[in-house]
């Protein structure tokens, strides 16, 4: 079976923190979030890496992120910009957003004919997570018609910061570890021993136990999602267009939910315990800092 692939969706500013991410180093070697993720990736027995980015930071990013790739997985670059659209269709005037995750994903379709896994490229998902995705895209065949997708889930506890507020996707799971449904809670707080989220901008709060599975951007799809991306972005660009036309966005969670409800797939949640570091808020950096050089310390990065 062929090597899985991953794509990094790496077009995106990060709209809390100032400045690009994806380049921002995190050890004295200069490296970035990414290049652990690549790390990770590599050793867990995924063979490409697609980097989704702009045209904008195009060279920054191939002089620096692009050089490190380890030797052995090949290298493709795709490219979101607000203007990759079908046939007939033009920006909307003032839009310079890009169109969402799900669109950027559809950008990378020249480059993937094997299953492959989405990441985000400023986020820490920890080695297990690789691990458990190349090893479910590598064992699973579609059967019954439907197409083996999977995600990597967290647990709550272990995605919050100290800094503020985050949004975070909260997954019902039934006994087969299959996803029944993502609620998007857009406003979650840390407790001391466990979490709460309010709907209403904090005029009431109901709470949510550390250990609640948590969707992070980590998903595992068959290369068919691309024709099936394909298919729905027409019908989301006039919706959009009409209702929402500067900042309606294209998602992955939509769109996988869509073919889960008609029967064309099914979504395996896989847990990792491991920790998840991103940076949402500036002063989340250094405590990134911290827990990655405590990661390279106890040898499992040979940087």
């Amino acid at each position: 079976m062929k090597k899985p692939a991953l794509v990094i969706l790496a077009a995106g500013m990060g709209s809390r923190y100032g400045g690009l991410k994806q380049m921002d180093p995190m050890d004295p070697m200069g490296h970035a979030i990414i290049d652990y993720s690549i790390y990770d990736a590599k050793r867990a027995g995924f063979g490409k890496v697609v980097f989704v980015i702009k045209k904008a930071i195009e060279k920054d990013f191939k002089e620096t992120i692009g050089a490190r790739v380890p030797e052995g997985m090949e290298v493709c670059y795709a490219y979101q910009e607000v203007d990759a659209l079908p046939k007939g269709y033009n920006v909307p005037e003032g839009r310079v957003k890009p169109w969402g995750t799900a669109h950027a994903v559809l950008c990378a379709k020249p480059f993937i004919n094997e299953p492959f896994a989405v990441i985000n490229a400023d986020d820490y998902y920890g080695v297990d997570g690789y691990k458990v995705m190349a090893d479910f895209l590598t064992s699973h065949e579609e059967e019954d018609g439907k197409a083996p997708f999977a995600m990597v889930g967290y647990h709550l506890g272990n995605t919050v910061t100290e800094n503020g507020y985050v949004s975070r996707g909260v997954c019902e799971v039934d006994d087969n570890h299959q996803l029944l449904s993502i609620t998007e809670r857009t406003h979650i707080e840390k407790r001391e021993d466990h979490a709460e989220f309010t709907e209403d901008d904090g005029a009431t709060w109901a709470s949510l136990p550390f250990n609640t599975l948590v969707s992070m951007n980590f998903f595992g799809f068959q290369p068919m999602i691309m024709d099936e991306l394909e298919k729905g972005f027409p019908a989301f660009l006039n919706q959009a267009i009409k209702e929402n036309p500067l900042k309606g966005e294209y998602f992955i969670p939509s769109v996988a939910s869509d073919l889960l409800h008609d029967g064309k797939a099914s979504l395996e949640v896989l847990v990792s315990k491991d920790q998840w570091y991103g940076v949402t808020y500036p002063e989340d950096k250094q405590s990134v800092i911290d827990a990655l050089a405590a990661l390279r310390e106890n040898g499992t990065y040979k940087f």
